[in-house]
């Protein structure tokens, strides 16, 4: 079934840990770094280039494997004027009411620029190295409980006591509360993620698989919130590489696998073959047994899994033409995907090519509205500042 098409918000990815001309081995309970250090003033760069580009937000992540998200989009706040902050929420690791604080102080400080990313946490070892030894399905059971405490404190008034089964607070209440209360993204693609997601997302993401796997995925979530009388929005994570032609845009996917070590495919999937993951699981599928020539991990027109050799989580790449990439966005937006959250090697310059060459394309197609703010105008006056790239290559 097909859901009504809609103008897509497009959103960008900061690689806390580090950037690079190449791929960058690790992620999702597994080290990384990035030959480009992620200092602060490459990352106001990073950041200046996505608000100047257009987009929305950026996605920053957690985990052992990055820097904190909180502190990171704090610290950016002041290197911004409109970019908002995608930062990822890992339930359970702090108290319900701290977070729902944390959340409000940040939306009133940056002048409401905080989206939240909830992340259930899908690898046990790493949950472990926090302290926490739930399995999955109770990892789910407490996010469920920690939501429902968190989007209470923001909407309600008087003190607010739960005794769950995870999480209890008593006489709970904030200062402040937050205006506009935080949307919540949140992705999850096993059976205890899918009635969580429904009760509690604004935003139900899923990772770059082809387009009837992500229908059938979002068919599942609509059915799921249905019961809930609540109507999500959708979005999907992915890499892109967009060239001039299609061969140029190949031979980039080219260059970046030839740059893989094949031991650090061999770390990396060994490590990943832990996980918990049911998302991980399936872009793990993308790329089994296939080789390691370029076009033969093309696993759906234009849609590349050479990615998910060697880095968890997101694995795959839309690789083609400007117009070769928007086609495919045009067929995801299609399916009800509104929101776009994209990464590029090396992120900085490429979020300045997305934001001239693939977002433009997007709007004349009606699918894509520039923001008024964070660019030039003819007098100008708007900022940021252009950024320029900096790092080794």
């Amino acid at each position: 079934m097909t859901g009504r098409r809609g103008t897509i918000t497009a959103h960008w990815f900061l690689p806390t840990y580090g950037d690079s001309r190449g791929l960058i081995a690790g992620g999702h309970g597994t080290g990384m770094a990035g030959d480009r250090v992620g200092t602060l003033p490459y990352l106001r760069q990073l950041a200046q280039a996505a608000e100047y580009s257009g987009f929305e937000s950026m996605l920053i992540p957690t985990g052992l494997w990055c820097e904190d998200a909180w502190v990171t989009a704090a610290l950016l706040t002041e290197a911004t004027s409109t970019l908002k902050f995608l930062v990822a929420l890992r339930p359970g690791l702090m108290s319900p009411t701290l977070a729902a604080q944390m959340a409000s102080t940040l939306q009133w400080q940056s002048q409401g620029r905080l989206l939240l990313n909830v992340v259930t946490g899908g690898e046990a070892h790493e949950q472990a190295a926090y302290g926490d030894d739930l399995d999955k399905a109770a990892r789910y059971a407490r996010c469920d409980e920690f939501l429902d405490i968190v989007t209470r404190l923001w909407r309600e008034d008087g003190p607010l006591t739960v005794t769950g089964e995870h999480e209890h607070v008593s006489g709970a209440s904030l200062q402040r509360r937050p205006a506009p209360v935080p949307p919540l993204y949140f992705g999850g693609s096993s059976a205890e993620a899918g009635p969580v997601a429904a009760r509690h997302a604004d935003v139900y993401l899923t990772w770059g698989e082809p387009v009837p796997a992500v229908a059938e995925k979002l068919q599942w979530i609509r059915g799921l919130a249905r019961r809930q009388d609540r109507t999500p929005e959708f979005g999907i994570r992915l890499h892109v590489i967009s060239r001039d032609t299609s061969e140029e845009a190949w031979a980039e996917a080219d260059r970046l696998l030839r740059g893989i070590d094949p031991a650090e495919v061999d770390r990396v999937q060994q490590n990943l073959a832990r996980s918990q993951s049911e998302g991980q699981r399936r872009m793990s599928e993308l790329h089994a047994g296939r080789t390691r020539d370029v076009r033969s991990l093309e696993v759906a027109p234009n849609l590349w899994a050479g990615v998910g050799l060697v880095r968890g989580g997101a694995g795959t790449a839309l690789v083609g033409s400007h117009d070769e990439v928007v086609d495919r966005i045009a067929e995801y937006a299609d399916l009800g995907i509104t929101h776009l959250i994209l990464s590029g090697y090396p992120h900085l310059e490429e979020s300045l090519r997305v934001g001239e060459e693939v977002l433009p394309r997007l709007g004349e197609r009606g699918l894509w509205n520039a923001p008024d703010a964070g660019r030039y105008t003819e007098t100008g006056q708007s900022e940021p500042a252009v950024p320029f790239a900096v790092g080794a290559r």
